[in-house]
């Protein structure tokens, strides 16, 4: 599960989690526990993507990817949606319905609470980290909020994984302490508990991925930051139009048109643009390309700033 960024030593943990469901399961039949155990799997092939993902991201600009590979990680967070879709969720909420039509007791189920216990007891810890490194960077913005505006899916997918992990771990524990106490369907509603839990993550995760591959804008505050940036400049008559585009995670790209003072001379439009993309530059350390070209504002106003929300 998460830590801000994935480790192999977080995915070969994982595996083994999910060996020991795996275990637990074949031991007392718990649908809950397989349906736990198939997440667990799901969660470690995610963690392979991110992390492959991450690697291919990193590569340098090429001629034929002349603004480099960053996107690419987009990809990858969103077959790992899919995954979580197709393999966590159908395969849990159909595992559920096979043992609501066969309902039978769980045997040996203090196994099933070993096992249990001490997964919560580590997926909470696992989700204290993300937590922490979510709280860092969304500062005062809300949980949903900086779900919806985060253009890291290696951040917002783990600290979902883990937030639905920890969750559907505590379902799972609820349904064998309800068949224990004698209503066997309960691990069935479990399973498809769990199942419907992953299906709504899936959802998100594919909705959010989906919009960064399309091509998401700077958030509001840098956007604000850039704008104020242009118009304090006294070479600036006025911002014709700012565009901005995610290339990653870590990297913004901005296409500036600016009204010049008339006034000025061809070197001095020239000292100005060079000045003003340092500046740009220097107000977030992802904004790593900025093209400015001089233009007048459109009729009506600016053409158009880019707007998206995030931080």
């Amino acid at each position: 599960s998460g830590k801000g960024g994935v480790g192999k030593s977080t995915v070969a943990a994982n595996l083994a989690i999910a060996a020991t469901k795996f275990g637990a399961y074949a031991l007392t039949g718990s649908a809950a526990m397989l349906t736990e155990a198939i997440h667990s799997v799901v969660d470690t092939g995610n963690q392979a993507f991110l992390l492959y993902g991450q690697s291919r991201a990193k590569r340098a600009p090429s001629e034929s990817h002349p603004f480099g590979y960053g996107m690419e990680l987009y990809f990858w967070a969103f077959i790992v949606a899919l995954m979580i879709f197709a393999l966590g969720g159908a395969v849990s909420v159909w595992e559920g319905i096979d043992r609501l039509a066969h309902p039978a007791p769980i045997e040996r189920p203090w196994i099933n609470f070993a096992v249990l216990g001490a997964a919560i007891a580590m997926e909470s810890a696992s989700f204290r980290v993300a937590w922490t490194e979510y709280r860092k960077i969304a500062g005062d913005a809300g949980f949903f909020l900086f779900l919806r505006g985060s253009k890291d899916p290696n951040l917002f997918a783990i600290l979902l994984e883990d937030l639905a992990a920890l969750a559907g771990l505590v379902i799972a524990f609820l349904g064998v302490l309800l068949s224990t106490l004698g209503w066997h369907a309960a691990d069935g509603v479990a399973s498809i508990g769990i199942g419907l839990l992953l299906i709504v993550v899936a959802v998100f995760l594919a909705n959010e991925t989906r919009s960064l591959i399309a091509g998401e804008a700077a958030s509001p505050r840098v956007l604000a930051r850039v704008k104020t940036a242009l118009e304090d400049d006294p070479a600036v008559v006025s911002t014709a139009e700012i565009l901005s585009l995610h290339l990653g995670p870590s990297e913004i790209l901005f296409a500036i048109t600016l009204d010049f003072d008339d006034a000025l001379s061809g070197p001095e439009i020239e000292a100005a643009a060079d000045r003003l993309t340092a500046d740009i530059a220097a107000l977030d350390e992802r904004i790593t390309r900025v093209f400015l070209r001089p233009g007048k504002a459109p009729a009506g106003g600016p053409a158009g700033l880019g707007m998206a929300a995030g931080a």
